[in-house]
């Protein structure tokens, strides 16, 4: 499996009822968008199995999946901890200086002085920015603040460039 082809966008995190229903710690937000997508990916290790989504809902913090061919509490069970993968063309299609996160992790950032602080690792949700999360010499945590801290991303570069100062 081409990791660059596939997108992870949540974990089975146990049962729900006794009718096989699965409880999934979704990715997207908001976390019921798992389920606009009706065929799921399941993969833990080296292993993987294609499976349709029948039917779900929002329940608190999570979301519940039926999911085809899990049809009690025990077959549920053996699929908690196997992570919720699509294929990447299942994606809608973004706006033009819009990103999904998955297509930042991994870029490299430089500043706009050519110093290269590291790449992407990860991106946190604070409330009020997005936040880049930099691997390098030290981690970064760098606001991504378009036309302010972050002054250009190149996908096919596989370059940020940011406003930052590499000391702090």
């Amino acid at each position: 499996m081409d990791d660059r082809l596939y997108l992870t966008i949540g974990k089975i995190a146990g049962v729900f009822g006794v009718k096989g229903t699965v409880k999934v710690f979704s990715y997207t937000e908001p976390r019921e968008n798992i389920l606009n997508y009706p065929v799921w990916i399941l993969k833990k290790g080296t292993e993987s199995k294609l499976i349709n989504v029948l039917a779900g809902q929002r329940q608190g913090k999570s979301v519940v999946a039926q999911l085809e061919g899990i049809v009690d509490r025990d077959q549920a069970a053996e699929l908690n901890g196997w992570m919720v993968v699509i294929e990447r063309a299942q994606l809608p299609p973004v706006e033009t200086g819009e990103y999904y996160w998955a297509d930042l992790e991994g870029l490299s950032v430089v500043t706009t002085q050519g110093v290269n602080l590291g790449v992407v690792d990860y991106l946190l949700e604070t409330g009020a920015n997005d936040v880049l999360v930099v691997k390098g010499d030290r981690e970064r945590l760098i606001p991504f603040l378009r036309d302010q801290t972050i002054k250009s991303v190149d996908l096919t570069q596989g370059q940020i460039i940011v406003d930052w100062d590499p000391d702090f």
